[in-house]
């Protein structure tokens, strides 16, 4: 789809100015621009282009909307301090259990499936002087396995995109300590996707997902509680991801006015806004919804 149909879109769709003090990034969006990778990269989930276009998108070291401000926002609730351990399941490359650690001081424990994020998430918290306090690893998601009652408390950032309905969820259940604190976020579609609709095909190719393997809000709510857990909230929070969205597009659109990519620049540019155009039409049309719980587990007895 051509780069200026996208532009207009979100134009369009997205609030009429940025946020007071907030600058079109276009320092930012020129260097990430002019990012190159070795032959064969582009067959990667997370390339290095991807990956400089999203740092910019959403903050250094996030891979979805809101970055840091929404990371902090689900952490906060869990009452977390130098004292405490935490899991973070979907540690992407570093930004979630690197700000963590360092705005609340916790010790944090990062997993992540992509073994190029986890890479990247490893240098980021060396790099930032975190050292043991923000540690991330990767996991297996056909054999998921976290520790057992190790953690005080759980931050699950979609950790079902990948991995088995039964057996992830059990495994953070089975990492929390007594009495832990779980907070989750997941993308979730109500009834079954159709893979010939060409928004689900479109956004399942490029966001590289099996539509088939979303779950519904009720069937993560059963499962929680099969799992023992006693969940005190269960909150949409699909507008805010989507007007998160739209204002980090919004400052790449603003950046781009002072831009003239060329075709090899702009690909990887076209590629994630047709991604995100999609997402945002089938969270629009409810076919996606973006479904927080926080929950609390039994406690020891």
């Amino acid at each position: 789809m051509p780069w200026p149909k996208l532009r207009n879109w979100f134009n369009h769709h997205a609030t009429p100015a940025l946020a007071p003090g907030a600058k079109p990034r276009a320092p930012a969006l020129t260097a990430a621009m002019t990012v190159s990778a070795p032959s064969g990269h582009d067959a990667l989930a997370w390339p290095p282009a991807r990956l400089a276009l999203n740092d910019v998108l959403w903050g250094d070291g996030f891979q979805f909307p809101g970055g840091e401000l929404e990371t902090l926002r689900l952490a906060r609730p869990l009452g977390l301090s130098a004292a405490s351990s935490l899991l973070v399941v979907g540690a992407g490359s570093g930004g979630p259990p690197c700000c963590v650690a360092n705005h609340l001081g916790v010790w944090v424990t990062g997993f992540e499936t992509d073994a190029t994020l986890a890479a990247i998430g490893s240098e980021r918290s060396i790099r930032t002087g975190l050292g043991r306090r923000a540690q991330i690893e990767t996991w297996r998601p056909d054999s998921p396995e976290f520790g057992r009652s190790y953690y005080h408390h759980g931050l699950a950032l979609e950790p079902l995109r990948d991995g088995n309905f039964e057996s992830v969820p059990t495994a953070i259940a089975g990492a929390l300590k007594p009495g832990g604190q779980l907070t989750l976020v997941e993308t979730t579609a109500d009834t079954p996707l159709d893979p010939q609709d060409c928004s689900v095909a479109g956004w399942a190719r490029l966001d590289h997902r099996d539509p088939a393997n979303l779950p519904s809000q009720a069937a993560v709510t059963r499962m929680l509680g099969r799992l023992g857990f006693e969940i005190r909230i269960v909150e949409d929070v699909s507008h805010r991801h989507i007007q998160q969205a739209l204002f980090g597009w919004r400052q790449v659109v603003g950046g781009l006015e002072q831009l003239r990519p060329n075709a090899r620049q702009a690909g990887p540019l076209v590629n994630e806004a047709e991604l995100w155009l999609l997402q945002l039409r089938l969270f629009g049309a409810q076919k996606l919804r973006r479904i927080r719980w926080y929950a609390i587990g039994r406690a020891g007895g």
